[in-house]
């Protein structure tokens, strides 16, 4: 039995023994796992910590970012808008001088095709006056120089009838003179000779 009981013991030691360096591995495990625990506490508080000078620093560098792209976004509007004012001045100038230079121009064509129409209207009353004139004469009927010259005869002819029936009317009104002894036959022949 001793051997049974030293072998007893030899086994209890072994696994004491085992149990031991089982609880001392699990211990150290524990422990390791202890501290790599500290170690992902201690990195995220470090990483807190840094992380919120960086937000600080990021939110800083954004403020003057920030007002730095506001006055350059406003210098950039005030220099567009005054491109876009010479360029719109440059475009006025240039339809102004386009729009100028075509309306002279249409004004200038529109003036010749006015003369070329009064030209020919001209041409076109000429020969229908002529025409009209040759056809009327063929009638017999008068042209308006010759009923002018009409107007103007019979207008003398009247002013002379007038001093005709003045120079009566006067005449009229003289007394008229004694008649004298007929003559001798001679006579009547004589004063109707004169």
């Amino acid at each position: 039995m001793s051997k049974k009981t030293a072998k007893k013991k030899v086994a209890k030691k072994k696994v004491t023994k085992k149990t031991a360096s089982r609880q001392s591995s699990a211990n150290q495990a524990q422990d390791y796992a202890h501290e790599i625990w500290l170690a992902g506490l201690g990195a995220f508080a470090l990483a807190q910590e840094e992380g919120g000078k960086i937000v600080k620093q990021g939110s800083k560098a954004l403020g003057d970012t920030r007002s730095k792209l506001i006055g350059e976004s406003s210098k950039l509007f005030e220099k567009l808008v005054a491109e876009g004012s010479k360029l719109e001045n440059k475009g006025r100038k240039m339809a102004t001088d386009t729009v100028g230079g075509v309306r002279g121009d249409v004004e200038s064509r529109v003036g010749k095709v006015r003369e070329s129409a009064q030209a020919n209207w001209d041409k076109l009353e000429k020969v229908f006056e002529q025409r009209v004139a040759r056809a009327l004469s063929r009638l017999g009927v008068p042209t308006s120089d010759e009923i002018n010259e009409l107007s103007k005869r019979v207008a003398e002819l009247n002013k002379r009838v007038g001093d005709l029936a003045k120079k009566q009317e006067a005449a009229a009104a003289k007394p008229a003179p004694a008649k004298a002894a007929p003559a001798k036959t001679e006579s009547k022949t004589e004063t109707k000779a004169s």
